[in-house]
């Protein structure tokens, strides 16, 4: 003979009543938190995501070079990280030109065309890396 199971509440019928009451009398509309992302153009960012590594080191130099200084070639893709969070505008190139942000990796990254899902490892063990900025000689 088959039984199912369930689960046993600790809680009296009366107090799962009131739990449910209350959660209804409370309102769920909870403020909306504002987007205060600077705007940016989506067409052109789609467009930015699928140019190769060398154009998007070339676009990034040309934007903002202190993000070119910091950018990092892992593999195909760039990532640039940062400190502390960097301000709105940064923020904004950076989605401009097709980068988003890796909350694992803490590093905002470009795909360089090469999409691919997250690696359970570091990439760092997978992929070639180095600074663009130390290998130029100015």
């Amino acid at each position: 003979m088959k039984t199912t199971s369930q689960k046993k509440s600790n809680r009296l019928p009366q107090e799962s009543k009131l739990s449910a009451q209350a959660a209804q009398a409370q309102p769920t509309d909870a403020p909306a938190k504002p987007d205060n992302r600077l705007p940016i153009d989506t067409e052109a960012r789609k467009k930015n995501r699928t140019l190769p590594t060398e154009k998007v080191l070339a676009l990034l130099q040309q934007q903002d070079r202190r993000l070119w200084e910091l950018a990092e070639v892992v593999g195909k893709w760039i990532w640039v990280s940062f400190s502390e969070q960097p301000a709105p505008t940064v923020r904004q190139t950076l989605a401009q030109l097709g980068f988003h942000w890796n909350r694992t990796r803490q590093a905002w990254q470009h795909p360089c065309g090469q999409f691919r899902l997250s690696s359970a490892g570091d990439p760092h063990e997978k992929y070639q890396s180095y600074q663009p900025a130390d290998m130029t000689t100015n």
